[in-house]
């Protein structure tokens, strides 16, 4: 692993130490782009289910207007240490940047693999994408269904 990859685990460890000290933020992750910025997020515990702390990091990097995520790591609250991605961040990370690295493993085996390391036959969205016909250009009229059975409406 790169020392600017223990850096990275050290920032979250850092944010999770001093912002989840409740139940509604329990773990903080830590996101580098190829440019070495770095941003971070807490995940946002809700019952009706809410976006984890890697989810959070990217938009806060988006907010930011960062461009593509080189590596990124979670942490949980509580000294729980490097935690993987749930499944669900696993698919975002590989959606929007394929080329990430994800921090995982054990306190003394810490290494940086491929997104794609964790996610073995997986679904790819933009691979399943039918691609659109370009109709004609745009006229500002609006072009109304007819729909069999019904009248048009003098707005039509």
């Amino acid at each position: 692993m790169r020392d600017t990859d223990r850096a990275l685990v050290q920032a979250a460890m850092a944010v999770a130490k001093l912002r989840c000290r409740s139940d509604n933020h329990t773990v903080a992750a830590a996101a580098r782009t190829t440019d070495g910025r770095v941003f971070s997020g807490v995940n946002v515990y809700h019952f009706t289910g809410g976006p984890c702390a890697e989810v959070v990091a990217i938009g806060a990097a988006a907010t930011q207007g960062a461009g593509d995520l080189e590596t990124i790591v979670a942490v949980g609250d509580r000294g729980r240490g490097v935690i993987p991605p749930c499944g669900r961040c696993r698919q975002v990370l590989l959606d929007y940047f394929p080329s990430i690295r994800v921090i995982v493993g054990p306190p003394d085996a810490l290494r940086a693999v491929p997104v794609t390391d964790l996610l073995p036959e997986t679904y790819v969205w933009s691979d399943h994408q039918v691609e659109v016909p370009v109709g004609p250009p745009r006229t500002g009229v609006w072009p109304m269904p007819v729909v069999p059975g019904s009248r048009q409406s003098a707005e039509d």
